[in-house]
């Protein structure tokens, strides 16, 4: 079997497990490795600093896994609709977190497809499994692998399927041969995701403050949040789908996803924020410590709802007596 027949394997195996697209790059360089370092200086990572700790790896990916020479990239849609008006005595979840944890959820298949890369490169094949965790720059290997373009909102976009699917990778020294990396800028002129933004977290095109994301705030940020970010935070509590939301590829493609894999619940759309500001650190995680809400965790959410609450109570009618 040559590396084009050991490709095409590894690809009708993953769309058997139920990834919706798979494809299949090398480990060199990134070409954008001044515009991370930058990224980087200017202090637009906020309080990450893993991101400055991985950044060897991030821009040099053969770092990541010794002898490691391509990278299979999957995707996986957890695209499901919002549910009607917002209830503002509700706090409103990101769509992928409205399910189980993706990390522990995508696990198994990813291994059953790394055994199988394994078993097609015979004796000395490794291949290890990755999904948001570590130094691996996703987006941007996907990218090469053609899977879609880096939009200006800095997410994936597949041109037939949008932007709401989760990315995961195998890193293997598995002869495979490598696809076309996926070239146009398919976003034009248009800048939705731009003008949208309620907290102008957008310093240009593909160029993300941090600091300003509703979802690093809300996720990541662990201390007291500005008034004047505060104020404009929309009644997120957990990440934000604003900028994928306004996206026309997602108007156009996005379709839900029916995977018993990933266990989504739509009640998980938005949360009774006076439920979720009173709940006790040993009840939050029994409710939710199976979806990635466990992120932040209790401390995390009491506090994002409170402020979803306080922003209720600025307005003519108050929801808190």
């Amino acid at each position: 079997m040559n590396e084009v027949q050991r490709a095409a394997r590894v690809k009708s195996k993953a769309l058997e497990l139920g990834f919706g697209s798979c494809g299949i790059t090398d480990l060199s360089p990134t070409p954008h490795a001044e515009e991370l370092t930058d990224w980087l200086d200017r202090g637009l990572a906020g309080t990450m600093a893993y991101m400055h700790r991985q950044v060897a790896k991030r821009l040099k990916p053969e770092k990541i896994v010794p002898g490691a020479t391509r990278a299979v990239l999957l995707t996986r849609s957890y695209y499901n609709p919002d549910p009607g008006k917002h209830d503002r005595n509700r706090g409103k979840i990101a769509k992928y977190a409205r399910g189980r944890d993706y990390h522990d959820a995508l696990r198994e298949p990813l291994q059953q497809l790394a055994t199988e890369i394994i078993r097609l490169g015979g004796d000395g094949t490794t291949a290890r499994p990755c999904v948001d965790a570590g130094p691996v720059p996703e987006r941007e290997l996907a990218q090469r692998a053609g899977l879609g373009w880096i939009g200006k909102n800095t997410m994936l976009i597949d041109q037939r399927r949008g932007s709401f699917f989760f990315i995961a990778s195998i890193l293997t020294n598995a002869d495979l041969a490598i696809d076309p990396a996926f070239e146009t800028d398919r976003c034009g002129t248009c800048r939705r995701c731009l003008d949208a933004c309620p907290t102008d977290a957008f310093l240009d095109e593909r160029v993300l403050d941090s600091r300003r994301c509703i979802s690093y705030l809300t996720i990541e940020y662990r201390g007291e949040i500005d008034d004047a970010l505060r104020d404009r935070m929309d009644g997120w509590i957990f990440g934000c789908d604003i900028c994928q939301d306004v996206c026309p590829w997602n108007h156009k493609f996005a379709t839900p996803a029916t995977d018993p894999v990933l266990e989504q619940d739509p009640a998980l759309a938005d949360l009774e924020l006076d439920e979720i500001m009173q709940l006790s650190d040993a009840d939050f995680d029994n409710r939710y410590g199976w979806t990635a809400l466990e992120r932040p965790g209790a401390q995390g959410m009491r506090r994002n709802a409170e402020i979803a609450q306080s922003h209720n109570c600025g307005r003519e009618t108050c929801s808190t007596p």
